[in-house]
C-alpha cells in the first residue's frame, strides 16, 4: 500500500472519520464500517488531509487546471489542496457553489476563479449514487469548463445495484469518460486492518460485506 493510503487511513480513524462496527447506510445496507469526511474539522486535520488527496493526485498523473469543490464538503476539501499544492510551488485557482444562487452583489452560484477554457478537477468525499458529481459536471460544463478527473478520499468499491455489478466510482468513470481517482479504496482498507492489531478483528466482517456487496474489479 503506498504511503498516502496507510496515512490517510490512519488519519482517518484518529479523527474519528473511521468507525468500525455496524452502520445502516442510505442504501439499506448493514457496513461494518462508515466513512465520515466531516470529522475531519480542525485546521490540522485538514491539512493534513489535502496532503494525502495531493498524493493521490499527483499519483494518477492527470492534467489539470484548476480545482472545483462542490457545495459543502467539497469546499472544504478542495480548499485544503489547493493550500497543500501551494507549498509545493503550484498556485492552483479553486472554483466552489452555493447550492442556492445570490440574488445580490455579483450574483449566480459560482465563487472563485473563472472556469472557462480550463481543464477541471473536482473533489468530494466519497461518489454513492454518483448523483453529486452529474449536478458538478453540469455546473462545469455550463461555465465553459473542461471535466478533467474526479478525486474522492474513499471508494468503497461497492455495486450500485442488484443488477449493476461495477461500483459507483465505475458507472460514472464509465459514463463520462473521465478518471476518477480515490485516496484509498476497500482494498486499501482490509490491508491495513490486517496489519493493525487494533483492527484485525474487524478483516473478517469486511471481507463478508466484500464478499456480498463489492464490485467487480474489471468494471
Amino acid at each position: 500500500m503506498s504511503d498516502h493510503r496507510s496515512r490517510f487511513l490512519q488519519l482517518a480513524l484518529n479523527a474519528d472519520a473511521l468507525r468500525f462496527g455496524q452502520f445502516t447506510l442510505k442504501s439499506g445496507r448493514v457496513s461494518p464500517y462508515f466513512f465520515n469526511a466531516g470529522r475531519f474539522d480542525t485546521g490540522l486535520a485538514l491539512a493534513q488531509l489535502g496532503n494525502c488527496y495531493a498524493d493521490a493526485i499527483d499519483a494518477a498523473g492527470i492534467a489539470y487546471d484548476q480545482l472545483f469543490g462542490p457545495a459543502y464538503k467539497g469546499i472544504p476539501l478542495a480548499t485544503a489542496i489547493a493550500c497543500e499544492f501551494s507549498h509545493r510551488g503550484r498556485n492552483l485557482p479553486l472554483t466552489f457553489n452555493r447550492k442556492e444562487a445570490k440574488e445580490h452583489g455579483e450574483g449566480g452560484t459560482l465563487i472563485g476563479a473563472d472556469m472557462a477554457g480550463k481543464r477541471i478537477l473536482i473533489v468530494d468525499d466519497v461518489i454513492t449514487a454518483g448523483t453529486a458529481i452529474r449536478e458538478a459536471l453540469a455546473i462545469i460544463r455550463e461555465a465553459n469548463g473542461i471535466p478533467a478527473g474526479i478525486v474522492v478520499a474513499l471508494d468503497r468499491q461497492e455495486i450500485a445495484s442488484e443488477t449493476d455489478p461495477r461500483s459507483a466510482a465505475q458507472a460514472v468513470a464509465a459514463e463520462t469518460g473521465i478518471p476518477v481517482i480515490a485516496v484509498a479504496n476497500l482494498a486499501d482498507l482490509l490491508a491495513f486492518a490486517s496489519g493493525n492489531p487494533e483492527l484485525v478483528g474487524y478483516r473478517e466482517p469486511l471481507l463478508a460485506y466484500r464478499g456480498r456487496y463489492g464490485s467487480n474489479p474489471t468494471g
